[in-house]
């Protein structure tokens, strides 16, 4: 089991690909474990040439835990926890990659990219914020960072299950697909996997000590897409706009009718997005 042998944390992770492949470090959203960038979207991304990295955040899955039962704050900050990726790297003996994001795993690429440039290529931000200003956030999701959290019990499996499908349910977009058995199916295997009912929350208490970026991001000068959804409920287009504005020639793509989930329907369109985005980085050569 490959997991971070840099230091006292450890961080459980997967490589496919070509050893000779340009590397592509995949960061989940919050709570996510490796498996939720599915096989069948490594295997795209693989196929393109690319070294594909992915992991289990810590407080997930079967990397470290930072607190015990009813533990909501794992005392760290979301820029701490991007150092996961670096603990990868140096594992693997990596001195750089290219970065793709998912939600609170773009706010680590943009801290990545920020505060050890040297380390990072190219990043694809998809479904991301530069801060938490309440202009970026839904009211729902901004009333929830401002919230006071409550310890999760854990639940039996059933019903553990059943609370990961109504998620995935409650942040789909009608213009897609919901493949229900697909997602109960897919919940089973994370629950079996590694199930911390405070995973969520402690990723929360991480994502509430951000600090604002959007004029930091002004001084990047790798390549840099942003994706977002035109309906994503959580996480305000605006927010990705802005984004795009900032960061000098960043390419800026929304996808009508997406909301704040990785759609199956458009993983080619992210794969050429996160192609496209790497070979600005390698000169325009083959990722």
């Amino acid at each position: 089991m490959p997991v971070t042998m840099v230091d006292d944390v450890r961080i459980h992770f997967e490589v496919a690909g070509d050893e000779r492949g340009e590397p592509l470090v995949l960061i989940g959203g919050g709570a996510t474990q490796l498996i939720d960038w599915r096989d069948e979207f490594v295997d795209l991304l693989v196929a393109e040439g690319f070294r594909v990295i992915r992991f289990d955040h810590r407080d997930t899955g079967l990397s470290q835990r930072f607190g015990g039962v009813g533990d909501v704050d794992g005392g760290y900050s979301v820029a701490e926890a991007a150092e996961d990726v670096l603990r990868i790297l140096d594992t693997i003996g990596l001195p750089s990659a290219h970065l793709a994001g998912h939600s609170m795993g773009a706010i680590m690429a943009q801290y990545l990219a920020l505060d050890h440039a040297h380390r990072v290529r190219s990043i694809v931000l998809l479904s991301s914020i530069p801060g938490l200003d309440p202009v970026y956030l839904s009211a729902a999701e901004a009333a929830t960072a401002e919230s006071t959290p409550v310890p999760a019990v854990a639940l039996a499996r059933e019903d553990a299950i059943e609370q990961f499908v109504g998620y995935q349910r409650s942040m789909h977009a009608p213009a897609f697909e919901f493949d229900e058995e697909d997602e109960r199916r897919h919940a089973a295997r994370q629950i079996d996997r590694g199930y911390e009912p405070n995973g969520f929350l402690r990723h929360g208490a991480a994502l509430v000590r951000a600090t604002d970026r959007l004029e930091r991001l002004r001084s990047l000068s790798i390549p840099v897409a942003v994706v977002h959804g035109s309906e994503d409920t959580l996480l305000l287009p605006l927010a990705a706009e802005l984004t795009a504005e900032a960061v000098p020639g960043a390419e800026l793509r929304i996808f009508e009718g997406m909301g704040h989930r990785l759609e199956r329907a458009l993983w080619p369109e992210y794969v050429d997005i996160i192609v496209r985005t790497a070979r600005r980085a390698t000169g325009g050569t083959d990722a």
